[in-house]
C-alpha cells in the first residue's frame, strides 16, 4: 500500500513539475481602452509599466474597419513604415505570444495612427529559467521538448505540492 501511494505522489508531483504550471501572463494592450489611435493610451508609458517574458500573450482589441496591427523591425518602428511587416495582424482581437527575447515592434499601418501615437515598442526580459539555460548546441538536433517543460515550473506551486504532500501524512 506504501508503494502505491508513494507513486501515486510522485506522479502527482512530477506532472506538476513537467507541466510547468505557467507564469505566462495575458495582458490587452492598452488595457480597458485597446489598440486605438484617439490619443487615449501612451502606449510607450503603458508599455515601460510592464514586465514581459516569453510565452506571454498580447492581446491587441481594436475596430478593424479602421486599425490593424503590423509587427515591424526597429526601422519601420521609428519611421512610422509598415510597408515591409514581419506579420499583420486584422480581425480585431488578435493574440501575439511572444516568443523571442529583445525588443518587439508593432504599429496601426493605416495612415497617419502611427504617426498619431498608435505604435508600441515590447522589451521581452529574460526570466530567471532563461538565464540559468545552457547556451544553444551548435549541433543540428531536435530541441528536447520534455526537459523544458520539465525546468519551467512555478516555485512556489512545487513547494505548495510538496508542502501538502508532507502535511497530507503520507508515511514512507
Amino acid at each position: 500500500m506504501a508503494f502505491d501511494k508513494s507513486m501515486v505522489m510522485f506522479s502527482v508531483i512530477f506532472t506538476a513539475f513537467c507541466r510547468g504550471v505557467s507564469m505566462a501572463a495575458v495582458y490587452q494592450v492598452g488595457d480597458s481602452a485597446g489598440w486605438t489611435s484617439m490619443g487615449q493610451v501612451d502606449y510607450q508609458e503603458w508599455a515601460a509599466s510592464k514586465n514581459f517574458h516569453g510565452g506571454d500573450t498580447l492581446v491587441f482589441h481594436y475596430n478593424n474597419q479602421f486599425h490593424n496591427v503590423k509587427q515591424v523591425t526597429q526601422e519601420g518602428f521609428e519611421s512610422c513604415n509598415a510597408s515591409s511587416p514581419i506579420a499583420t495582424y486584422t480581425n480585431g482581437y488578435d493574440a501575439v505570444t511572444i516568443e523571442k527575447l529583445g525588443h518587439l515592434y508593432f504599429i496601426c499601418g493605416y495612415p497617419g495612427h502611427c504617426q498619431a501615437g498608435q505604435k508600441i515598442d515590447i522589451l521581452v526580459a529574460p526570466t530567471a529559467s532563461t538565464l540559468i539555460s545552457p547556451p544553444p548546441s551548435t549541433q543540428t538536433s531536435e530541441p528536447s521538448t520534455a526537459s523544458s517543460l520539465c525546468f519551467r515550473f512555478n516555485l512556489s506551486f512545487a513547494l505548495g505540492v510538496l508542502i501538502a504532500f508532507f502535511l497530507s501524512g503520507f508515511v514512507y
